[in-house]
């Protein structure tokens, strides 16, 4: 190329760029008015200093959101909701087209006629099945053989008729399979109704006892029902109840009532069905409390005595009880003890603690165990033969993958059901014979339409973080993603709680894919990937290894050429969108657009609040700010009060009015507090479903409409490519 031919080049370049420059900047200059919320100054002193909150107003209590005449400072704070939904969709209104084809490409790749792949118990066979143009699912049985006649228990699309939002819980027969018992929740707090349906006649009881937790468990005698209920404000569940069918729930008895507000219960059956469990949690401790299911008014046995930092879990089989627990183990080992003598003075051994292994769950049979461990960032089901001490794994091929055990309600079987899937694998189940070794693909989710796993290309790569840790990395994209810098990539992670995000196939990011962005999940401290260290390094006063972790692994990705600063994007919800607000704050150059869906934002103001459902139960995780030194370590990093006056990226912020877990104000009073301190002029919007709360839309498509919103955000800001 001469010299002549070089300039004509260089000038084609720069008038391009100057051309979108001007078209963006016409786009900024037709934007519509952003909302400006009214600031009113509370002043919040705690330890001696004064945070000044402008934007506290916003805050209304569960009985004025649900008002029939709204009060008028309730209507003020629904106003501006109302105002910034009016504002997302204007601003968003050119990219209309491009969410109605996102929506009916992801809900056109879900088969409407969908079914479950049946399980059996008790002398049935249960699954789910979607009928074509129904939200919901019909749940149903057939007696002895899948030839047998159907009986559809409960249709959930009839229940959900009236309602803007409908879910179930807890579905639970009676032993006799008689009685079937469920919750129902029609507010999206999480509150359910306890309700009963006879089987036989398809009436349903007069039994209804509300605000329960929506977990029960059935005696052996077929009447007596154990329950827990929330309570009022914190909505944590703290009492269980026994209730005898037919009788008045006032005279219900309290058989269980923890006081300590830091702690979660909830009742179950154990799978030998012989003994109803009572657990209790909270961050750092586990304790159970049992009862013979076949004498239920006797009373509940402490199965040991509460302790400080231990947790475990039980399942009983045959003259004992097998227990995982972290006791003298950090990733867990695996004991035992007789029925008779559960004290941990009795615990034996049965697998011990490995500095490499992390063990996640147990699974037991009559001559079977299976344990589900994790070693270097990947499950592996491990499988004793308890007959003779003979053992082998399950492993799996793919560099990043998630395998899991499934529904397995029979102990008297040489079958073991799991699933596995990856990012390019959609969920698929397995039956395996513990004894032949031979595996049979019982269903594949069908994506219609068809999908090729050998279209896409998944890798896991580590990165190495500013305190020389290793962290890793999984990745999918569309085989022909170029690592030039030039791709659009987003980037996912969540970090908290010691949750672990496996790599997981969804059909709905095939729309990113096939339109050239790169998927990556950042398996940052915080959850437990690499082993229960992994958490205890991303929590409390080393929370900051979570977003340092999330910047360094997109610093890592934009150096090898997955994507640049112009390019990648990074999304999170919930504990993740505290994670979104921390990292724009930290470094907001390094993203062109963030989506903090349902975001934990207001850290201090939250934590401080015992009041706030969840707040008391997570003091263990982030912190008591109640104390000076969490106080001062949580407002370092506390999003909303971190926002300071600098550039910041696109982002979409999204809430429900009625969520119970992440309060819809924080991610409000944050979005108000974004847009009076940023400096630039790229788009900042609010999106707020006023029917939902933290897990978003009821039904199998509605929430298709959010993920279509975010994928035209993040197109759009691709220069709106549709293609």
């Amino acid at each position: 190329m001469n010299k002549s031919q070089l300039l004509v080049v260089w000038a084609s370049i720069f008038i391009a760029a100057a051309c979108t420059n001007q078209t963006k900047k016409e786009e900024i200059s037709m934007r519509p008015d952003a909302p400006v919320a009214e600031k009113a100054d509370t002043l919040l002193t705690e330890h001696g200093q004064t945070r000044v909150d402008p934007y506290f107003w916003m805050r209304l209590t569960d009985e004025q959101k649900n008002a029939e005449e709204p009060d008028q400072h309730t209507q003020k704070v629904l106003n501006y909701l109302n105002e910034e939904n009016d504002f997302t969709k204007k601003v968003m209104s050119h990219t209309e087209d491009l969410q109605q084809k996102l929506y009916d490409e992801m809900v056109g790749r879900i088969k409407k006629d969908d079914e479950s792949v049946p399980y059996f118990s008790n002398g049935y066979w249960y699954y789910s099945r979607y009928e074509e143009g129904g939200e919901y699912p019909i749940h149903c049985r057939k007696k002895g053989t899948l030839e047998a006649t159907e009986e559809i228990m409960i249709n959930v699309n009839e229940l959900a008729e009236g309602y803007a939002y409908y879910a179930t819980s807890g579905l639970s027969v009676s032993p006799d399979n008689k009685i079937l018992a469920f919750g129902e929740d029609t507010l999206s707090r999480r509150i359910y109704t306890m309700r009963f349906k006879n089987l036989e006649t398809g009436e349903y009881l007069q039994d209804r006892i509300e605000n329960t937790s929506g977990a029960a468990a059935w005696a052996n005698d077929n009447k007596t029902f154990f329950y827990g209920t929330k309570h009022k404000i914190t909505l944590l569940p703290d009492k269980v109840f026994t209730h005898k069918l037919g009788s008045d729930i006032s005279n219900d008895k309290l058989v269980y009532h923890e006081k300590d507000d830091t702690y979660y219960n909830w009742v179950f059956k154990s799978k030998s069905e012989k003994y109803i469990i009572i657990g209790s949690w909270a961050t750092l401790v586990s304790d159970y409390r049992i009862v013979d299911a076949d004498n239920p008014d006797a009373g509940f046995k402490q199965f040991t005595p509460r302790g400080t930092k231990h947790e475990y879990n039980i399942d009983h089989f045959g003259d004992k009880f097998y227990i995982v627990t972290n006791w003298e183990a950090q990733n867990f080992r695996l004991m035992e003890t007789s029925v008779n003598a559960t004290d941990m003075e009795n615990w034996k051994e049965v697998i011990p603690h490995r500095e490499d292994v992390l063990i996640e769950g147990l699974e037991l049979f009559d001559n079977y165990m299976v344990i589900d461990e994790r070693k270097e960032g990947l499950t592996n089901l491990r499988i004793i033969d308890q007959s003779n001490g003979s053992e082998h794994y399950l492993n799996f091929g793919e560099p990043a993958y998630a395998a899991y055990i499934s529904t397995n309600a029979e102990y008297n079987t040489k079958t073991l059901r799991f699933g596995y899937t990856s990012l390019t694998t959609p969920r698929s189940t397995f039956d395996y014979n513990m004894e032949t070794k031979e595996k049979v693909l019982m269903k594949q989710q069908e994506v219609v339409g068809g999908h090729n796993p050998e279209d896409y290309q998944t890798e896991r790569v580590w990165a190495t973080v500013r305190d020389g840790v290793k962290v890793p990395i999984s990745i999918v994209y569309k085989k022909g993603f170029k690592k030039d810098g030039n791709s659009p990539l987003l980037q996912y992670a969540y970090g908290s709680y010691g949750s672990t995000i496996d790599a997981s196939f969804r059909s709905d990011r095939l729309s990113l894919l096939d339109r050239g962005f790169a998927f990556a999940i950042a398996h940052i401290r915080g959850g437990s990937m690499m082993g229960r260290q992994w958490y205890e390094d991303g929590k409390m006063f080393k929370k900051k290894n979570t977003f340092n972790d999330f910047v360094d692994c997109s610093k890592f990705l934009i150096e090898e050429k997955y994507t640049s600063a112009e390019h990648l994007y990074a999304l999170g919800g919930s504990a993740g969108g505290l994670l979104m607000g921390a990292v724009v704050n930290m470094n907001p150059e390094l993203y062109n657009g963030i989506i903090a869906a349902v975001p934990f934002v207001d850290v201090i103001s939250t934590m401080w609040d015992e009041s706030i459902p969840l707040t008391t139960g997570e003091f263990d995780e982030w912190g008591n700010p109640k104390t000076l030194e969490s106080y001062e370590y949580m407002l370092s990093y506390s999003p909303y009060d971190q926002v300071k006056e600098q550039d910041y990226p696109n982002m979409l912020v999204t809430t429900g009015l009625f969520d119970s877990q992440v309060q819809y104000w924080e991610p409000a009073k944050w979005v108000a507090k974004l847009r009076d301190k940023k400096t630039d002029d790229k788009l900042l919007i609010l999106d707020t479903d006023m029917e939902a709360g933290h897990g978003g839309a009821s039904g199998r498509f509605k929430r298709y409409k959010t993920t279509a919103l975010q994928y035209a955000f993040l197109l759009d800001l691709e220069d709106g490519s549709s293609d």
